[in-house]
């Protein structure tokens, strides 16, 4: 985005932040001076430098007949939105907390977008109290990291099953073979079960999208899935030679990408 998209999106119309981005460069300046400098027509100037008078984002000098204008320096213009959008933020939490009313629906809820998904994702680990069960690969580890580790020293346990080649220091790590991952799909998975309460099971791949639920059936399903992927992982580890001797060639394989044994 431009600098100009930028304050547009903060409030400011499009005459007024070419205004105020003139008055920024040269200063002070009168409404037919700002004309011509930024295409605003003239017509429009003074309504748009009156606005921002009111604002208080410029401030101005003289009388009607003759007056000039220059800008409120950056940092004051700034702190001044980020004090009233901190106090708008905080105004609407106390309100909005009055109008809403929780529900323990246990319907199945679609999220699109990967950032939408990445939000509720990282809300979700941020409110657990017990536990934290994950189904991660490299990439939504990278983003979810802070949040992970945060939770984490926070007290709540983490049981994670990485789907690639990422660290992550917590309780429960173990690594889930990359050509079963490739088979199962779940290179681009991830699952987040928090306190056997509630899940998000994403697609991070083409769809970007994830389901949400807080059915107890399918949470406990989600989260027997990942313990159960854990536990197979730490007696994989624990299996000599000869206990993988005896069985089927097959499954020998399996047990060896498990267990990195060779």
């Amino acid at each position: 985005m431009s600098t100009l998209s930028d304050l547009m999106a903060l409030g400011l119309t499009e005459y007024e932040g070419k205004i105020y981005l003139a008055l920024l460069k040269e200063s002070p300046a009168n409404g037919y001076q700002l004309s011509k400098r930024t295409g605003v027509p003239r017509s429009m100037v003074y309504e748009a430098l009156g606005r921002l008078h009111s604002r208080g984002a410029v401030h101005k000098s003289g009388d009607e007949r003759k007056t000039i204008y220059r800008p409120l320096p950056p940092e004051q213009l700034l702190d001044r939105h980020d004090r009233q959008h901190r106090q708008l933020i905080e105004d609407l939490q106390g309100g909005l907390a009055e109008i809403y009313t929780s529900h323990t629906e246990e319907a199945l809820w679609s999220i699109s977008g990967e950032a939408a998904i990445y939000s509720y994702a990282s809300q979700l680990i941020e409110k657990a109290v017990q536990e934290i069960y994950l189904v991660i690969g490299d990439e939504a580890l990278e983003k979810l990291r802070e949040t992970i580790l945060s939770t984490c020293d926070s007290g709540a346990s983490v049981g994670a099953l990485l789907t690639g080649q990422g660290e992550l220091a917590c309780d429960q790590v173990s690594y889930h073979p990359p050509e079963e991952s490739e088979i199962q799909g779940m290179e681009h998975m991830l699952v987040v079960v928090v306190d056997g309460q509630e899940c998000l099971i994403a697609n991070l791949e083409r769809d970007m999208t994830a389901t949400v639920t807080t059915n107890k059936n399918l949470v406990l399903i989600s989260r027997q899935f990942v313990w159960m992927e854990l536990f197979a992982q730490r007696v994989y580890e624990r299996l000599d030679p000869a206990q993988l001797d005896r069985v089927d060639q097959e499954d020998k394989q399996l047990l060896l990408s498990f267990s990195n044994k060779s």
